[in-house]
């Protein structure tokens, strides 16, 4: 029997018209998957399928944000504006639209119970809304910053919010209050999971490190060593044996008791937006700008488990107290016999906010359901009532293919609109693609002879399987010829480096004022971009003195052609608006006084004046700008809204 792979590439395809903004998998079955995108809708997908079976219309911004419910009945979607849809899949049409939040709908989540759902958002506040009295019952407030990640506990009664603040906050649904808030990570936190059975919760961060809590003390238990890259979604085992993190181009399988990395896999996502677990197999979706990518990893091949694990298996009856394996206590997740609005009534409300209505008129004209797949719609959605929709015994898993065959069919992007007419079992072999995939890690059928300089016949040899240019020549002509013609490109990829071991050498003197005047002086933005990456990371290290040194160049940067440039500068200039607008406006609202001598008033004077004056050049650029489409045209509108605080 052939040797199959560990993890392949399942399908590719295009799902909407314009920029994928988000993208959600079903947790329930593992196989179908909602996007939302730059164009305002919402789409189905059944995983393994390239049509799309549904399409949902009626936001008046770009969606944001999506989720499906915990049976997989409905889907909750936010968008750009700050309005949440929910949809009901089986009946195809809106069940509520809620609006309250102020900025972009960072994070969704349903209450293991269906009757609420809680939302996080780029204004800092956490919502919890109540689907069948259409209102908010609550806001908690606390993150400095977006909230990345939300999710309720499996019982129902805590919320735990990850912040691009960097902090990890536990919220109580019934005091309406934080109960915990943890601070170990040191970048942005952008996901948190409660295990499935036991009180322990897990966070992934930016720092590139994975942590768990323990939910009965609040103390670390442990922490990954740092990955290669950051950890942009992680997802717990369905039996709660291990951790799934999901990071650029990689998945690795955590333990935590110690902290470590059981295996890791190679894969080719790029940045991973979602995994679940389906059928011994991991399941992972990504997306880049129109397209949808999705990867499989045969979890019957992966190490799930290390020398001194504990198994953790579901208890099939709770024990008074509710201990697990390990010792921890578990999580009671029997749904009470009570009624939503007993339910609600345990939650703190604000009375104010209690029960109020959509501002947005439930329009069935502008909120529609277009199924674009009747066939896949009635499988996938409907019956739902009479029978339990695919049951897990009856998943088959995706046939691996052989470890020496790449995927040819499904890695083909197709078209988001397919004619109805299409066969959907037999289909034409498809030819290879003639486009390299960016993501590839090795070359992809290229041959060296058409790189080097051709022989004359004379040269050629008699052996026909190797090519003669590469039988004729040595290394070192090899290399000669391949190094030709890239000069240029050497030259400056050189000066480069120089000039970054010149900075770095300044920097770890402890002088890193020099340093960035240094790295000014060289006029290599791709050097400074280098910088700004790593003082981005070190939000302690920025002074006023950088600012007036740094905002020249961030407005540079603003002004590139290279949208990386551009998303490092709105990065920075987010960082100095939020440590130091309040300070330079009101230094600049109130100049020192001529009555006496002040020093040290006067030269921080002096520097929030220049910076304003940086930051009123920066907002008529971003002013420009902030009609962009996609993700850079919304952090330009938020940095506008930024801005504009200094005029207040």
């Amino acid at each position: 029997m052939a040797a199959t792979k560990r993890a392949w590439k399942l399908q590719e395809f295009v799902a909407h018209g314009s920029n994928v903004n988000c993208l959600a998998l079903g947790y329930k079955s593992g196989r179908v998957m909602v996007t939302g995108g730059e164009d305002k809708k919402v789409n189905m997908w059944a995983v393994g399928k390239p049509n799309c079976i549904m399409s949902l219309s009626g936001h008046t911004s770009p969606v944001e944000c999506v989720r499906f419910g915990n049976a997989e009945e409905l889907v909750v979607a936010g968008s750009q504006s700050g309005s949440l849809k929910i949809w009901d899949l089986e009946a195809a049409k809106i069940v509520r639209t809620l609006t309250g939040h102020k900025s972009n709908i960072r994070s969704l989540d349903f209450h293991p119970y269906g009757e609420f759902v809680a939302s996080g958002s780029m204004d800092t506040n956490i919502k919890l809304w109540d689907v069948r009295r259409k209102g908010c019952i609550f806001t908690y407030k606390g993150h400095t910053d977006a909230v990345n990640c939300i999710r309720f506990s499996p019982d129902g009664r805590w919320i735990a919010s990850a912040g691009e603040d960097s902090s990890l906050k536990m919220w109580d649904l019934t005091a309406g209050k934080m109960i915990q808030e943890f601070k170990d990570h040191t970048g942005p936190v952008t996901g948190v999971e409660f295990h499935p059975n036991e009180f322990l919760l897990a966070s992934g961060s930016a720092d590139r490190t994975v942590k768990f809590w323990d939910l009965e003390t609040f103390q670390l238990v442990s922490s990954t060593g740092a990955e290669s890259g950051a950890i942009r979604c992680i997802f717990f085992h369905p039996d709660g044996k291990c951790l799934f993190g999901g990071s650029q181009d990689a998945l690795r399988v955590f333990a935590w008791e110690p902290g470590r990395c059981l295996d890791a896999f190679s894969m080719g996502w790029g940045k991973v937006a979602d995994i679940s677990v389906a059928s011994s197999q991991l399941i992972g979706a990504s997306f880049s700008q129109t397209n949808v990518s999705v990867y499989i990893v045969d979890l019957n091949r992966a190490q799930m488990s290390g020398p001194g694990m504990v198994s953790q298996p579901v208890p099939a009856e709770p024990v008074k107290p509710p201990m697990s394996a390990s010792g921890r206590r578990t999580f009671i997740t029997e749904r009470p016999p009570t009624s939503s609005t007993k339910k609600a009534s345990e939650m703190k409300t604000e009375p104010e906010e209690e029960p109020t209505a959509s501002n947005e008129p439930e329009d069935d004209s502008s909120n529609v359901a277009q199924i674009e797949n009747p066939d896949d719609y009635r499988e996938v959605f409907q019956g739902r009532t009479k029978i339990e929709r695919t049951p897990p015994r009856k998943l088959e898993p995706f046939p691996a293919p052989p470890e020496d065959s790449p995927t040819e069919d499904q890695s083909k992007a197709k078209p988001y609109k397919q004619p109805a007419k299409e066969p959907k079992a037999k289909q034409e072999p498809v030819k290879p693609a003639t486009i390299v995939p960016a993501d590839r890690n090795k070359p992809a059928d290229l041959n060296l002879a058409e790189f080097l300089p051709k022989r004359p016949d004379s040269a050629v040899s008699a052996d026909p399987r190797r090519p003669p240019a590469v039988q004729e020549q040595s290394e070192e002509e090899v290399l000669s010829s391949v190094h030709k013609g890239h000069e240029s490109m050497c030259a400056v990829l050189g000066n480069r480096h120089r000039n970054l071991e010149i900075v770095r050498a300044l920097w770890t003197s402890g002088d890193i004022k020099t340093s960035v005047d240094s790295a000014v002086g060289m006029k290599d933005l791709s050097v400074m971009v280098d910088l700004l990456n790593v003082l981005i990371l070190k939000h302690s290290l920025w002074t006023l003195d950088l600012c007036t040194v740094l905002l020249p160049q961030i407005q540079e940067l603003l002004s590139s052609k290279y949208e990386s440039y551009c998303h490092t500068a709105c990065n920075a200039l987010k960082i100095v608006l939020r440590s130091f607008s309040s300070i330079i406006k009101t230094n600049v609202q109130a100049p020192p006084a001529g009555g006496g001598v002040d020093i040290s008033r006067e030269e921080r004077y002096k520097k929030c004046k220049v910076c304003h004056g940086h930051l009123m050049s920066i907002r008529g650029l971003v002013e420009k700008k902030q009609s962009m489409s996609g993700k850079l045209g919304s952090t330009f509108r938020e940095l506008q809204i930024m801005l504009n605080g200094l005029d207040d």
